[in-house]
């Protein structure tokens, strides 16, 4: 029986039949009267007695409701479960956060009312979900990304504070295949165990690895020799290596620079009289000139390609600082060194004839130590293999990521936190190739066109 009440001030529930937990009911008899009460009594037969409960709602609304002798639904058991039937005031009150509509009954009997109920709101999926992606991350995902594998690695370090993250991407499928958390800056031990890890995974599965790729850290050539043998090729990140010839390229600039300023003669205050101070401020006004185009036009130096234009500019401005376009020569040198139309040795021969040149002169030497380091030499190695990528760009991708990913997260930074949400964002690639593929075929599906093949 559905009956509305008139008194707003009545709310009560009623679990028990005489003292006893109600575990089942039978017959349920449904109804309704008209009113624009605020609240209603709902009353349930039961096999033994009734029970009532008072419902506080706003508005109630029922159609075609009808006497039904057949249950419309199954009541869960909780025989350690006991609410008394009491009364108590609860005041009327709007709410629109509290807005649940319920969708219409299939089945052989039963209706369907709307109305608003003062409950709390709906929090599905509000629980952290970082344990479990840890043991997706290790079972699902590794076995998923590694049917895929390609042979080829890139492995590097991110700092976060005080913690270190150690990562290992697919070098082609930009996959993230380990990583690990240390709450210290990682030695060579710490590497050669997380490789030993990641060489236990491809083990597992059969998998071989041929090639690696890191920034030229001294941390990784010991480790690689180690776990994974000789006959696995290294490759220093060539951005890396050229990015450390441009650092040394600049400071000579900027050494040039300097030499200039103290070519400046310092005048006496006031306007110069004379034609001797005239002649001495034209030559500081040039001089000051040419140091301000260095500054401006710095990049020249280590630029790949120049322009027609450009190369202009950059003669103007090195007239008459020979070492200057000797900079800039070698820098067209240490770019050619890194063309794939030429193997491993005819470079290496080119790197011997430019040191060679270079030990001619000593300031040449001082400063650009960077191009006698053993990376060079290991910055070519992907000359001889056409499938080893030249960069790390693969796991540095992965380290922007994490970077953006903790900006946005104002939770105190632990240890586990730290991994827990390194599996979170795993698992978001999982899924994105999947959700991707279903996004592009609702769009085609709702624009009713046909997605051409191939």
């Amino acid at each position: 029986m559905l009956k509305t009440y008139r008194n707003q001030n009545l709310f009560s529930a009623a679990e028990t039949i005489n003292g006893v937990p109600a575990r089942c009911a039978n017959i349920v008899h449904t109804g309704s009267e008209p009113s624009a009460a605020p609240c209603m009594i709902l009353v349930t037969r039961l096999p033994a007695d009734h029970a009532i409960s008072f419902l506080h709602t706003r508005h109630i609304a029922a159609r075609n409701a009808t006497i039904t002798l057949t249950p419309t639904c199954s009541i869960w058991l909780y025989p350690k479960v006991i609410i008394p039937t009491g009364l108590f005031q609860w005041q009327c009150g709007w709410s629109l956060r509290m807005d649940y509509r319920t969708a219409l009954h299939r089945g052989i009997c039963g209706e369907t009312i709307e109305f608003l109920y003062r409950g709390g709101q709906f929090k599905t999926g509000s629980r952290r979900r970082e344990k479990k992606a840890e043991v997706n991350i290790n079972t699902n995902y590794i076995d998923k990304a590694l049917s895929e594998f390609s042979s080829y690695i890139t492995a590097d370090e991110l700092y976060d504070g005080p913690f270190c993250v150690l990562f290992i991407v697919d070098n082609h499928k930009f996959n993230r295949l380990c990583y690990e958390v240390l709450d210290h800056d990682p030695t060579k031990e710490d590497i050669k165990r997380f490789f030993r890890r990641f060489k236990q995974m491809l083990d597992a599965r059969g998998l071989t690895l041929k090639g690696i790729t890191t920034d030229g850290s001294p941390l990784y050539p010991e480790a690689i020799v180690e776990v994974f043998g000789k006959e696995v090729k290294h490759q220093s990140c060539q951005f890396h290596v050229v990015k450390e010839i441009n650092k040394d390229i600049i400071k000579a600039v900027a050494a040039v620079r300097r030499q200039l300023k103290q070519e400046k003669i310092k005048c006496p205050r006031g306007r110069p009289s004379g034609e001797r101070a005239k002649q001495i401020v034209q030559k500081n006004k040039k001089v000051q000139k040419k140091i301000a185009e260095l500054f401006e036009y710095r990049y020249l130096f280590v630029k790949h390609t120049l322009s027609v234009k450009e190369k202009k500019i950059l003669q103007r401005i090195t007239r008459g600082l020979d070492q200057l376009r000797t900079l800039r020569s070698i820098m067209d040198e240490v770019y050619r060194l890194f063309d794939r139309r030429c193997r491993m040795d005819t470079a290496l021969k080119k790197v011997a004839k430019l040191r060679s040149r270079i030990k001619r002169f000593v300031k040449l030497r001082d400063t650009l130590k960077k191009l006698f380091s053993p990376n060079l030499e290991k910055a070519l190695t992907f000359l001889d293999d056409s499938l080893l990528p030249s960069t790390s760009n693969a796991v540095e991708r992965a380290n922007r990521r994490h970077r953006k990913m903790q900006k946005s997260i104002y939770r105190v930074r632990t240890l586990e936190n730290i991994s827990q949400r390194i599996a979170i964002d795993m698992q978001r690639d999982e899924y994105g190739v999947d959700m991707k593929k279903t996004i592009s075929t609702l769009h085609w599906s709702r624009n009713g066109e046909r997605r051409k093949t191939g």
